[in-house]
């Protein structure tokens, strides 16, 4: 049993959970379980037969209950449709940068009224599907104006914003120049409403040397880094994400034996069992987004093994993985990535949690941590019309939320 504390809010006991899947830091599954609810926090955990009193309650009768899904890597800020290049790619095109800049040009043109309400109608849907803690980049802006203008509205509808100015370089401009833009006057726009800066490091894209100085600016303005690497082919985001100390670096899908031991290496002063220590690079896998590039998946099976942490996100954007399905990662990684059940809703949910540096409750801003069921931690639940998460792989393709808990209050 685990004891927590008096609010003064409201509270509400849910209880006659069959499974509850905690993700705390002792990795702990309980039957016939309880959780208290106070306020936006989670104030006690324990058998149902030991549960106190609450002002209300719900019967799960048996169902099981996840930590809300913490999507660390999506592409939410956009206008315009890409079916067309997704049914090229079907056909045998290969995937490159490029189809970025339709979405662009459709971004620009939209109405700020028309840009939020498609924002804020992709977070709905996802919370829907039991996502509770939601990052989203800027990037199809691709200018001072409509980056500014993406993370403006970014910040109004997600949890936390990431700046990707240096998402490709528009058709027309010097790279070089548009590097230098992205270093300066941009980042002086977005600044005031995000958090974390990112670079797509790839052919196509961004040179090693041009993400070397996105990322130098970042990390010189305060800002948290994020790499975008080794989607296409094997290159230099990996080592470039070590050597900065990133928080994450995402998609990689091709990695040799040297990425992956430098990425292990990053979290040789971390404590995997407790959760402490020195957060390394977390590699997050984006299974929906290989799919429909036709990648080959990520190598999750192999960066687990080397001690990697990983996470799993959607990477909903409109080109190559328009979806906000965490459940459908998850069933991915499972099916296809050879990650076990737990290891895949971890990568969910806590994984996330981590390359957002939201996993614990003692972040300098006072955030309350995500992706885990512990007392203290913010109240994200996701309960499931199945009595165990094993069948969100077990069952693929049928929906499994039943409600969803967000800072507390039921969404769902």
């Amino acid at each position: 049993m685990t004891t927590g504390f008096t609010s003064g809010h409201a509270s509400t006991l849910i209880h006659n959970i069959g499974e509850l899947m905690t993700q705390d830091a002792g990795h702990r599954v309980l039957r016939d379980a309880a959780v208290v609810i106070e306020g936006e926090r989670i104030s006690w955990i324990g058998p149902a037969a030991q549960a106190p009193a609450a002002d209300a309650a719900v019967d799960a009768e048996g169902r099981a209950v996840l930590p809300g899904w913490v999507d660390s890597h999506s592409h939410l800020v956009f206008a315009g449709d890409r079916t067309a290049e997704f049914e090229a790619r079907m056909a045998g095109e290969s995937y490159s940068a490029g189809g970025i800049a339709v979405t662009m040009g459709a971004t620009r043109a939209a109405s700020e009224e028309e840009l939020t309400g498609l924002t804020a109608g992709r977070v709905v849907e996802a919370v829907s599907q039991g996502t509770t803690y939601l990052e989203s980049k800027t990037g199809y802006g691709l200018d001072v104006e409509n980056e500014a203008r993406s993370a403006r509205i970014a910040a109004a509808t997600v949890d936390e914003v990431t700046y990707l100015g240096a998402h490709l370089v528009p058709a027309g401009i010097d790279p070089e120049e548009y590097t230098d833009l992205v270093c300066g006057p941009m980042l002086d726009a977005v600044l005031p409403y995000v958090r974390w800066a990112d670079v797509f490091c790839e052919r196509g894209a961004f040179t090693e040397e041009q993400s070397r100085r996105v990322l130098t600016a970042a990390r010189n303005a305060g800002l948290g880094l994020r790499v975008h690497g080794n989607q296409l082919g094997e290159g230099p985001g990996v080592q470039l994400a070590v050597e900065f100390a990133a928080a994450s670096v995402d998609h990689v899908n091709y990695l040799s034996d040297a990425d992956i031991q430098a990425l292990a290496g990053t979290w040789s002063g971390w404590d995997a069992a407790s959760g402490t220590g020195i957060r390394g690079t977390v590699a997050t896998c984006l299974p929906a987004c290989d799919l429909s590039t036709r990648q080959p998946l990520a190598p999750g099976r192999e960066l687990i093994d080397a001690g990697v942490q990983i996470a799993l996100a959607a990477n909903c954007n409109p080109g190559t993985s328009y979806t906000s399905s965490m459940a459908f990662c998850v069933t991915t990684a499972v099916l296809q990535m050879r990650l076990s059940v737990h290891e895949a809703v971890r990568a969910a949910t806590y994984g996330g949690a981590l390359a957002l540096g939201r996993e614990s409750g003692k972040d300098a801003d006072g955030e309350r941590a995500v992706g885990s069921i512990a007392v203290g931690h913010r109240a994200d639940l996701h309960m499931l019309k199945a009595p165990s998460a094993t069948h969100l792989a077990y069952r693929p393709g049928i929906p499994m939320t039943h409600a969803v808990w967000r800072a507390g209050v039921r969404e769902v």
